[in-house]
């Protein structure tokens, strides 16, 4: 059973504020859920008298077994899955020493919850481990975020902080943007390591970050002389930008 006074506290991490006054977040269905248990020390648990047969070593602070009306009540999602957890945020320092020996992302104002969630999944798939994010892009533990992850928050570590002074402190490393005033990304060289900056939904990346930049991309559209759209939405331009990195170190 879950008390009413618990889904309350449950609604209202759907705050940011609220999230960081208490150091945790909200991850909903058995991928997910499943994905974080050992990642992340689960405060509570809640789920289903047959979710709870399937796997009954599940370990949490508190535990729950509720009825499927019980956890829509606390549910973030329109069709609520069997089973809501609550994690301990992580807030392990950054080691920016990985930009010098791995392939990181760099989100400057990312605002949209999906879209970062869909960035983080992308990560995880082409096996980038960090993503550096400025101050005022979308918080990660937003429950859309997390959801929109499908588990890649698990494996991708997000850091908060001014990217001006992150890239600052790089020497000798390559920094990529993208551009529409950049050199075709399919001729350009590419390095195996470093660090690639996706900007804001509209207004792309900001004036002071871009002035750091040392490599600008550009994604040409096919054929070049057609009239097509102006841009590429966030999230589907850092899947490209990826895929070519990744496919130039196979």
């Amino acid at each position: 059973m879950i008390s009413k006074n618990k889904i309350k506290y449950i609604h209202s991490l759907e705050l940011k504020k609220n999230r960081k006054e208490e150091n945790v977040f909200v991850a909903e269905g058995h991928k997910l859920v499943g994905d974080l248990l050992g990642r992340f020390p689960c405060k509570f648990l809640a789920a289903t008298a047959e979710w709870w047969d399937e796997n009954p070593s599940v370990k949490a602070d508190e535990i729950a077994v509720v009825t499927n009306e019980e956890l829509s009540k606390a549910s973030f999602l329109k069709t609520p899955q069997n089973v809501l957890a609550i994690f301990e945020q992580d807030n392990a320092p950054a080691d920016i020493s990985v930009i010098h020996k791995s392939l990181c992302l760099a989100l400057d104002d990312i605002q949209d919850p999906g879209n970062l969630g869909t960035i983080i999944r992308l990560a995880d798939w082409f096996g980038i481990e960090h993503i550096f994010c400025s101050p005022n892009t979308a918080d990660v533990y937003n429950p859309k975020t997390v959801q929109a992850t499908m588990g890649g928050i698990a494996r991708v570590k997000l850091h908060y902080g001014s990217l001006t002074e992150l890239i600052g402190q790089l020497d000798d490393v390559p920094v990529y943007g993208t551009f529409l005033n950049g050199d075709n990304i399919y001729s350009k060289e590419l390095s195996s390591y470093g660090l690639i900056v996706m900007g804001n939904e509209g207004n792309g990346i900001s004036p002071e970050v871009e002035r750091l930049i040392n490599a600008r991309l550009y994604i040409p559209n096919y054929p070049q002389e057609r009239k097509t759209s102006e841009s590429l939405n966030v999230a589907i331009a850092t899947s490209v930008v990826c895929a070519e990195f990744r496919r130039r170190m196979l």
